[in-house]
């Protein structure tokens, strides 16, 4: 994975696009770990960048908003968990 911020701020008009071209850079990137391998990457990765000033509350919150259309309600709720702890950092 390159960048939290890479992925989180993506064009508003190119949404659609870029969420399918997102996934399949996430799903290359994570291929064969397993989601708890996968959640702890994205977690230290946006921790680091919240601490070093690079990822905003908004840059957070566009990656939610991009995101969450794709995951089941209870997926959604952890998310939504995550990102408001992300937020507090």
């Amino acid at each position: 994975m390159k960048s939290f911020k890479d992925y989180a701020n993506q064009p508003k008009q190119e949404e659609a696009a870029s969420a399918e071209d997102l996934t399949k850079q996430i799903a290359s990137a994570y291929h064969g770990k397993s989601n708890a391998d996968m959640l702890k990457s994205i977690l230290a990765e946006a921790e680091k960048s919240k601490r070093a000033g690079t990822l905003s509350n908004e840059e957070i919150e566009n990656f939610y908003q991009t995101f969450s259309p794709m995951l089941d309600s209870v997926q959604r709720k952890k998310l939504r968990a995550i990102v408001e702890k992300l937020k507090q950092i």
